[in-house]
């Protein structure tokens, strides 16, 4: 619940600074194990469910003591950490992971998405057969990749200008976000 009164807030105030005029909404769970569906995009004008399914981290925020949870962030390039906060989906293009999407800055947390080519792609480590196998969803080098057999396909119902808020309770970013006051 407090994840949820969170992340509305972010789309709330995202939402009144013209950033995106799409309903559709995408939230992730960083705080979860990566064994779980931690992703969830809803119509936030319907309240329909449009997506829940598992998303990996970045390698670099992988703990130290479970490779299925994730408990350090960084924007810092080279880090293959994955990013806390509000973006925005921008273009799809076919690149070294096949059909992916780009992501759109909009706070210090993420400011370097572009330049780190920090992208929602598909990746065969996030399929259901290798979770199963290995207790965990592989990790990415910070993008939010999903299962390869169904990234197409959500990458097109949240492509082009659609808000997204990845979460963790991260008492730095959580005082500072100006998506959350």
């Amino acid at each position: 619940p407090d994840v949820a009164a969170l992340a509305l807030t972010a789309y709330t105030n995202g939402r009144a600074q013209n950033l995106s005029g799409s309903s559709v909404f995408t939230v992730i769970g960083f705080s979860q194990t990566s064994v779980n569906r931690r992703l969830w995009t809803v119509d936030m004008a319907t309240g329909a469910l449009l997506v829940n399914d598992r998303v990996a981290h970045g390698s670099g925020s992988n703990s130290a003591n479970d490779p299925a949870l994730a408990d350090t962030f960084s924007n810092t390039p080279g880090s293959n950490m994955s990013s806390l906060g509000l973006c925005l989906t921008a273009e799809t293009y076919d690149g070294s992971n096949g059909y992916s999407l780009r992501l759109d800055e909009l706070e210090d947390s993420n400011d370097n998405m572009r330049s780190r080519a920090i992208v929602v792609h598909g990746a065969w480590y996030v399929e259901d057969e290798f979770v199963a196998q290995n207790g965990y969803a592989g990790r990415s080098n910070g993008c939010p990749a999903l299962a390869l057999s169904r990234s197409a396909a959500f990458i097109d119902v949240i492509k082009d200008g659609t808000l997204m808020f990845a979460y963790y309770p991260d008492t730095a970013w959580l005082n500072s976000s100006p998506f959350l006051k």
